[in-house]
């Protein structure tokens, strides 16, 4: 999901998918595979045993995997023999794989956990939490795959984009600053674990299993504030950013995509445990490796979203009002007083 983040939190790439006419597009990508999401659902309930949960996973993957290049081909506005030619089999390779399937996967497997946690459980009434892990997971890899072809074609039209949410500027990143970003994720898996281990105090399983939740997620969440600030200035204290940005500033980015996203994680970690594993709730000790791992994991994004905030600023990179519609993004990426960039309040509309 760390395209989904880089999306929203890297103003380059956050003022291109915002624009009023990507998103007005963007609805009818995203309505039009859930209406075929659900007619896939009808069909496949008659011919296969969607009760079973790798079944169901693997008909969501598959189904958002076809969504993922179908949507991607309409955000890239061009024939499927250019796409194939300028874009490379890799890159499809990768948005079918990892956008679509294991997306799609990822997405199912947290709307099986919530729904568990507020006592919908799926191995019990499989119908209903199987129709909505289909529709919803399908019409979210078509809003990303769409987001992620238009970034494609503007910058085939010639705009150069510092960062392709494709992850290869990560990997960039952890073979050449393994020592700047490293005590951050060490600092993520202590946290994480500690903060999960509370869930042993409580006998009942779905409640144990929501404060593992919030706990990691309130934690998790601050581990990715601090992360960011760190890779923002990766020469400076972590803290003299922190202390340099409003309070209403820093609540907004440790919300989203901080809470929000290691919440997330958790919570299809948990659809891991409950639903592949069989367990019937979160146990200590998986709480503790899922809390570790989300944490830790999410110190290493946010580290990573703020160097990446560092290059574009080096290249000239600067924030628009337009970005303002953008309620986590707004201030947070442009207020500190170091980077010298500065963001007014703006009309709160959501994306």
């Amino acid at each position: 999901m760390l395209h989904r983040m880089a999306l929203r939190v890297l103003p380059s790439l956050s003022l291109v998918v915002t624009e009023d006419s990507v998103r007005k597009k963007k609805r009818i990508v995203m309505f039009v595979p859930g209406l075929v999401a659900f007619a896939v659902y009808r069909l496949a309930k008659l011919l296969l045993p969607l009760s079973e949960p790798v079944v169901l996973l693997a008909v969501s993957g598959l189904v958002s995997l076809v969504t993922a290049l179908l949507a991607y081909r309409v955000g890239r506005a061009t024939a499927w023999g250019e796409i194939l030619r300028e874009d490379g089999s890799r890159l499809l390779l990768w948005l079918g794989g990892w956008i679509g399937f294991v997306y799609g996967v990822q997405l199912s497997l947290l709307v099986l956990a919530l729904l568990w946690l507020v006592g919908y459980d799926y191995l019990k009434h499989p119908d209903g939490p199987a129709m909505m892990a289909i529709i919803i997971s399908c019409t979210s890899v078509a809003r990303d795959a769409f987001e992620i072809g238009h970034v494609k074609k503007i910058a085939m039209m010639g705009r150069p984009f510092p960062t392709f949410p494709d992850g290869a500027a990560l990997r960039t990143m952890v073979g050449s600053h393994a020592m700047a970003f490293g005590p951050w994720v060490g600092v993520g898996l202590i946290v994480g674990a500690l903060g999960a281990s509370l869930g042993h105090f409580i006998e009942a399983s779905q409640i144990a299993a929501l404060v593992q939740l919030s706990t990691v997620a309130v934690l998790g969440g601050g581990v990715a504030l601090c992360a960011y600030f760190g890779g923002l200035r990766p020469k400076q204290a972590w803290t003299q950013g922190l202390l340099q940005t409003k309070a209403g500033e820093l609540l907004k980015y440790w919300w989203w995509p901080g809470l929000s996203f290691a919440a997330t994680y958790y919570l299809v970690a948990t659809g891991c445990v409950i639903f592949l594993l069989k367990q019937p709730g979160m146990p200590t000790a998986y709480a503790m490796a899922g809390g570790a791992l989300v944490t830790g994991m999410m110190a290493l994004y946010c580290y990573y979203l703020g160097f990446r905030r560092q290059v574009e600023e080096q290249q000239g990179q600067t924030m628009s009002s337009a970005l303002l519609r953008c309620p986590f993004v707004m201030g947070i990426l442009g207020k500190s007083t170091s980077a010298g960039v500065s963001v007014q309040a703006g009309s709160g509309s959501k994306v």
